[in-house]
């Protein structure tokens, strides 16, 4: 077995932080490759890089007409760079749009791995990494296509910088320029893929912090001077020219979609508080274990100014966010380096027999979260083939909180936490293999398929687009077919017939479409018929796949 000295020359300087990110990306990759494309924000993100790729406008960000006021396009900027160097929008292949998340996860695990190494130690730095890499929110933000993950990385990295400088100047030592730079860099990168949340997060940690220390003297040595040019130099290209763009627009807009303010405004309701604390078994599965013994340090060792800086990171956002209007479990992502931080610190340290106890608990809960989900998506909509996924996706996860626990329970904090690992990542990895036999669910890629299958898709060159689809209206269709895609009625549909392209007409517009056909004096070929559920509202839909005759073709035939 190897022994410490070994395990410190494996994790020494940046070895334990890259160690950390490819970690970040096996947990990731999974997720990434097998998921089918998602509704809803996944394809409204990805469209908006397809359409802009397409416009040549890197500014106006749009899904088909509809404008997108809700960030700032990092993110589609970055998932341009990679669809272009993987074979351009014209594929629809999701897993293009998904790298820079990929990029994002590894980053935050990283980041954790750099700060908590330059603070505790390289076993606790490669550590926070990886507790940081293999919670299952971030290995699903990974394989995701949004924003979340790649604004995770960047404020991470952020915090990352900005907790060294806090700890350095709270010890009267020298801050080099390269710790700065980080700092303003990653932050004005974070706005302009994630807006308000990166200030929002420094801005109260840096509150949290001047109240508990009651001195506000260091914040003067940040590098203000140049740092907030530096910000401006980075985010004002886009802040100009979308203002010029949109003509104010997009910043009327931006505000709009802001929940709190849709809030106050009485167009969104208010969380529930306590929503993602009780969901943290699910979200920091297979690390929830050691979760009591991170809060624990925070409270017994908040007098050392790296735990204190995590505790202000963590606490009172995370508090914010408890009580704000919304509770989507991505938002407090980005304070998952705050849990990171604090637990690998914990780990380095004797604890108590409560923090072993709760830790066990915690295990357990977390497991059978992931198990109930897993039975109820297999009840609900999964097949054989779901099956075959879902018995390593339980084991493992069983194995995962049984191990975990069992090693915890016995005071063996360090084994649990690698059994947990290495059992929860393999368990995510065949978790999105059960997503993806999910059949039902997958209405706009059967969609695709049949189409493609028949030769109708646009792409295959036979048939003009763009193909009318009624009764469906998710945002994957429009991904999947192309950003003309028609969202129309049953007369839309007999319109697209006549004028020789495909359609997809719902049940529910079949007889508005044959009327308005026999009206036409069209008679269409019958591809194919799918049937689902629309997740984003539960209902069951079944669409009727048609074409025209091939032009040049004898009624019925092909040319």
């Amino acid at each position: 077995m190897m022994n410490r000295p070994d395990l410190d020359q494996w994790i020494a300087g940046w070895r334990g932080p890259i160690l950390a990110a490819l970690l970040a990306v096996l947990a990731g990759l999974p997720g990434l490759l097998l998921a089918p494309v998602l509704d809803r924000e996944e394809t409204r993100v990805a469209q908006g890089t397809a359409q802009m790729i397409e416009s040549g406008d890197l500014v106006d960000i749009r899904f088909q007409d509809e404008r997108r006021y809700r960030e700032p396009p990092g993110a589609n900027w970055m998932q341009a760079v990679a669809v272009q160097a993987t074979g351009g929008p014209e594929a629809r292949d999701i897993r293009a749009y998904r790298l820079p998340s990929l990029l994002g996860a590894a980053l935050a695990a990283a980041a954790c791995a750099w700060a908590a190494g330059a603070l505790f130690g390289s076993r606790a730095g490669f550590l926070a990494g990886a507790l940081m890499a293999s919670t299952f929110l971030l290995s699903s933000e990974a394989g995701i296509a949004k924003t979340d993950a790649l604004l995770c990385g960047l404020i991470t990295l952020a915090m990352a910088a900005l907790g060294q400088i806090y700890v350095r100047l709270r010890d009267e030592r020298r801050v080099g320029r390269r710790l700065k730079l980080i700092f303003w860099s990653a932050a004005a990168a974070a706005i302009l893929v994630g807006g308000l949340t990166a200030p929002f997060i420094i801005g109260l940690t840096l509150l949290t912090l001047c109240v508990a220390d009651r001195r506000v003297a260091w914040l003067g040595r940040l590098g203000w001077g140049w740092g907030l040019p530096l910000t401006a130099l980075i985010v004002g290209p886009w802040a100009i020219a979308v203002t010029i763009g949109t003509d104010g627009g997009f910043w009327r807009g931006y505000l709009a979609e802001n929940p709190l303010w849709a809030a106050l405004n009485g167009r969104e309701d208010w969380g529930l508080p306590g929503a993602y604390l009780l969901s943290a078994p699910l979200m920091l599965f297979p690390v929830i274990l050691i979760l009591p013994a991170a809060l624990v340090a925070a409270w017994t060792r908040r007098h050392e100014p790296p735990i204190r800086f995590a505790a202000a990171w963590l606490i009172p956002a995370w508090v914010a966010l408890e009580i704000g209007p919304g509770s989507q479990w991505h938002e407090v992502l980005p304070l998952f380096g705050a849990i990171a931080w604090l637990a690998s610190a914990a780990l380095q340290r004797p604890m108590g027999r409560v923090p072993y106890l709760a830790g066990t608990a915690l295990a357990v809960v977390g497991g059978v979260f992931v198990t109930i989900a897993t039975l109820y998506a297999l009840s609900e909509f999964g097949g054989e083939s779901a099956h075959v996924w879902a018995t390593p996706t339980i084991g493992l996860t069983l194995a995962a909180a049984g191990i975990g626990g069992f090693l915890m329970f016995h005071r063996l904090a360090i084994p649990a936490v690698a059994a947990s690992i290495v059992l929860g990542v393999l368990a995510h990895g065949a978790l999105a293999g059960v997503a993806r036999n999910l059949q039902p669910l997958w209405v706009s890629n059967h969609i695709a398929d049949e189409l493609l299958d028949a030769g109708a898709h646009p792409v295959a060159g036979r048939l003009p687009g763009p193909v009318a689809v009624t009764g469906y209206s998710q945002p994957s269709i429009v991904f999947l077919l192309g950003s003309e895609t028609e969202l129309t009625d049953g007369r839309g549909a007999a319109r697209a017939i006549a004028q020789n392209r495909p359609a997809a007409v719902e049940q529910a517009d079949e007889a508005d479409f044959r009327a308005a056909l026999a009206s036409f004096g069209e008679s269409p070929v019958t591809i194919g018929e799918v049937t689902g559920i629309n997740y984003s509202n539960g209902d069951r839909v079944t669409l009727t796949l048609y074409r025209p005759e091939w032009p040049g073709a004898t009624p019925g035939g092909r040319p």
